[in-house]
């Protein structure tokens, strides 16, 4: 048995991590390596640092294209031979969503919760891109893919289509560069930071922080006013990560801030 209480201990998603500690039991006890659902990069970063820690397993991330957000955790025993991964490649399907979105704009967070009012859970689902007014592609457990196909549901007042598709017919999104640059802003707070970072409004990331979607070093954040440092990261699903690597006060008391976005 793995030492839960041990691993648990200051998890800042413990039934996330109580779960993938299940799931690796099930690893040890019958020898087959298994896949986890897809999730989240806070969880998957916590997950892999804390799974690696137990001599017995080795853990590979996958979701599906380069770069991916959301990702799945094949867990397998430390002593598997080199081509688990061939031997158990990564269950995944694209998923086409068609609808005119040309007077209604779409974000994948509106994508995602259309599939899950059809009883599609969240680790079923993977990474979710906008393609332009027509709609969106995702990919998705293979159950999921087969279970979706056909469906039509609504974004709102616009209707949508769904259909599977292999991943190799999907036009997947480009890969994030790193990208480095220096603002100036009037403040160090979190929502301008953020704004120039990402390239959205102010009012935006206000709207981004209510819903939870921005986190600061992994952590949920309720206060647009709070300062930030160097060394901080800002996640914003679906958007990448950015990174503050420096603060200097300008002759102006104005801030010249150096990030690094990726």
């Amino acid at each position: 048995m793995l030492p839960k209480q041990e691993l648990l201990e200051g998890c800042r998603d413990p039934q996330g991590i109580k779960t993938l500690l299940e799931l690796s039991e099930t690893v040890l006890r019958t020898w087959q390596p298994l896949w986890s659902p897809f999730l989240s990069a806070p969880l998957r970063e916590e997950a892999v640092g804390r799974l690696l820690e137990l001599a017995e397993l080795q853990v590979h991330s996958d979701g599906g294209r380069q770069g991916a957000e959301r990702q799945r955790l094949l867990i397998s025993r430390r002593c598997e031979v080199n081509d688990v991964l061939e031997r158990h490649p990564l269950p995944v399907m694209g998923l086409e969503v068609e609808g005119n979105f040309l007077f209604d704009p779409l974000e994948p967070e509106d994508m995602r919760t259309a599939i899950a009012s059809l009883g599609i859970s969240d680790g079923e689902i993977g990474d979710i891109w906008i393609r332009g007014d027509r709609g969106a592609q995702a990919l998705c457990t293979p159950e999921a893919a087969a279970a979706l196909n056909g469906k039509t549901s609504h974004v709102r007042e616009v209707e949508i289509q769904m259909e599977q598709r292999g991943v190799e017919m999907l036009q997947l999104p480009s890969i994030r560069t790193t990208k480095r640059f220096t603002s100036v802003e009037a403040s160090c707070r979190l929502d301008a930071i953020a704004s120039a970072g990402f390239g959205i409004s102010r009012a935006r990331v206000l709207q981004q922080i209510r819903s939870g979607r921005l986190r600061l070093n992994w952590q949920a954040v309720r206060l647009a006013s709070k300062s930030l440092s160097s060394g901080d990261r800002l996640q914003l699903q679906d958007r990448g990560s950015l990174e503050v690597l420096s603060l200097e006060l300008t002759k102006r008391d104005r801030w010249r801030v150096t990030m690094e976005r990726s």
